[in-house]
């Protein structure tokens, strides 16, 4: 699973390293999870990432995936980088 967050919002997908094929992806740009967001939540804060990362999950357990590698991609590991891998988890 790998992060990459900017500004205003959050990209999350997972690869599979072996065939370099993406199995599931997630953002706060998709209108399905920009509907989804609570009131107070948005791409560019906590609760947003929250949301993504239940997202991310939701997406990964209908494929059958349980067991996912965190990248965090040269981000440091808090704020809204570890708000999306224990809403993750």
């Amino acid at each position: 699973m790998t992060v990459f967050r900017s500004v205003s919002h959050m990209y999350v997908q997972v690869v599979d390293d072996a065939t370099g094929r993406t199995i599931a992806s997630a953002s706060t740009t998709e209108p399905a999870v920009k509907g989804s967001l609570a009131k107070q939540a948005s791409g560019g804060n906590v609760e947003g990432a929250k949301a993504i990362g239940k997202t991310i999950a939701e997406r990964l357990r209908e494929k059958g995936v349980t067991r996912v590698v965190f990248d965090r991609n040269g981000f440091l590991y808090h704020g809204r980088v570890k708000a999306v891998a224990d809403a993750a988890r």
